[in-house]
């Protein structure tokens, strides 16, 4: 196993006020990692910084930033660089899902949702990837999800989008071969965050039994501790199971009425 040196490498999560982005930020904290730390809600990012620098002895830098509006990568490099900060491994976590029939929801909401899930995932890790491969000793992870490997009925803009980042983070392991530079997406499932309170209904976890923030985080950095990681990990051993059963024994449209099943809300008419 070739454990990844996280001391003296400055990390940038997205989303780190809460749920798994906080969890990031402490369990690479205590790996010795400086951080950089972005989410919208500064008070909540200074309150985290104070607490992990003073308990780990490490730099914490903080911005407080939307990474939904536009250009969000060229925006936090700048600041960043302006700072005279170099960024050598990244996690981008922030994201949020809506959920409900697609014909009833709000466009604007979407629109956002796409922004952040999507655009904000490209363009960041577009800003900072060469010098992420340039340093060659870091990690960049990209947070999908159990929804990214099949049709998500309610969920159907969340699911799309998770799908992208999953390809997206696939096809940058494989150009980032040779680099030093490892990459991963990560798949958690239904995770104990404040996730279903923004959704707005706890209906979207389909009735699974929800994930704790330490066992999904360390589930990728265990798999980037080892000597060849795979280009994606799946959190949970059920998790894992459900994913491969799906995939061997199912046809497309077999899941998408099984996860239809799952998160229809009660009284709600079969399709």
């Amino acid at each position: 196993m070739t454990a990844v040196a996280y001391r003296g490498q400055l990390t940038l999560i997205t989303g780190a006020s809460s749920g798994l982005g906080e969890e990031f930020a402490r369990q690479l904290a205590q790996r010795g990692s400086d951080l950089v730390l972005v989410a919208r809600r500064k008070d909540r990012l200074e309150n985290l910084a104070g607490e992990l620098s003073d308990r780990y002895g490490i730099a914490v830098h903080t911005v407080a930033q939307d990474l939904g509006d536009a250009r969000a990568g060229e925006v936090l490099a700048a600041e960043l660089e302006s700072r005279g900060l170099v960024v050598t491994s990244l996690v981008n976590n922030a994201g949020f899902a809506t959920f409900g029939p697609f014909h009833e929801e709000d466009p604007e909401r979407l629109r956002q949702e796409i922004a952040l899930n999507v655009s904000a995932v490209t363009d960041i890790s577009r800003a900072f990837i060469n010098q992420l491969q340039a340093h060659g000793r870091g990690v960049l992870i990209n947070v999908a999800s159990m929804a990214a490997y099949q049709a998500n009925p309610r969920m159907a803009v969340y699911g799309a989008t998770k799908a992208f980042v999953l390809s997206l983070t696939e096809a940058l392991w494989a150009e980032s071969r040779g680099t030093g530079l490892k990459v991963i997406a990560l798949s958690p499932g239904a995770t104990q965050t404040e996730f279903f309170d923004v959704v707005g209904t706890s209906d979207a976890a389909g009735g699974q039994r929800l994930q704790q923030p330490r066992d999904v985080v360390a589930t990728v950095l265990e798999a980037l501790d080892g000597k060849n990681p795979p280009p994606s990990v799946i959190a949970g051993r059920r998790n894992r199971l459900m994913a491969g059963a799906a995939r061997r024994l199912m046809t497309r449209a077999q899941v998408t009425r099984v996860v239809d099943r799952m998160t229809r809300s009660t009284g709600e008419p079969a399709a």
